[in-house]
């Protein structure tokens, strides 16, 4: 199935490794599913040059677009930032690395029908390490009690959004609770909400930088925050 138009945004920090082959397959990707496309790549500050690939690959395409954040926001500025620019339709959000296959794609932008956002969670574990484990259930448990979201991964690298889910949004949180924010935001204009299962590809290049306590000490900064302020509100 081809669409008329569909932006898809790319958050990078210190992404160097990845970035230009992941511009790659998605360009051959939106080729094969929209009339009309674009790629936003938002930069939150890198200190590796990944920036400055995403200007050069940017100058190099017009579909390409470069967003520049001076400073680094822990994820959830450079995703803000990304999504403001984004200018069609349909809004496909993936992590760098790319860790979700073609058919993935089409499966959730399939699901659109029934839905205005679309989120993927993982069918199998991603991560063994205790850590990882223990942060990723103990997050979603939190977001459920103070939220009431039964997602299954609401922070999972791949979303899709249709244009007005995101239009006029004046997201407060700068980490990766963005997506709860997001989704808060949907739900309270009425905006249905799908979520279906996949297999996330590995990271094999580059270090996912989501689990550094200054991320997590933030999450937790804008989970508090957004709860209070929707109380106070």
């Amino acid at each position: 199935m081809r669409y008329p138009a569909i932006s898809f945004v790319i958050p990078m920090y210190n992404e160097s490794a990845n970035i230009e082959e992941t511009v790659g397959k998605v360009v051959r990707l939106a080729r094969e599913l929209a009339d009309d496309y674009e790629i936003v790549l938002a930069d939150d500050a890198s200190s590796d040059g990944t920036g400055d690939i995403a200007d050069r690959l940017s100058r190099e395409d017009v579909r390409i677009k470069s967003v520049r954040l001076e400073n680094n926001t822990k994820f959830g500025g450079a995703l803000a930032a990304g999504l403001k620019k984004a200018s069609k339709e349909i809004i496909v959000y993936t992590d760098a690395d790319l860790p979700v296959k073609e058919d993935d794609v089409k499966k959730g932008l399939a699901l659109l029908e029934k839905a205005d956002v679309v989120t993927g969670y993982s069918l199998v574990l991603k991560d063994d390490s205790l850590k990882r484990i223990v942060m990723s259930k103990g997050y979603n448990f939190l977001v459920r009690i103070l939220f009431g979201f039964r997602i299954k991964d609401i922070n999972s690298g791949f979303k899709i959004y249709r244009s007005g889910v995101i239009k006029d949004l004046r997201l407060m949180s700068k980490s990766p609770f963005v997506d709860v924010e997001i989704f808060a935001e949907a739900r309270k204009r009425g905006f249905k909400i799908e979520q279906f299962g996949l297999i996330f590809d590995l990271r094999t290049k580059g270090v996912s930088t989501i689990s550094r306590m200054s991320v997590v000490a933030r999450t937790f900064w804008d989970m508090l925050a957004y709860k209070f302020s929707r109380i106070a509100g």
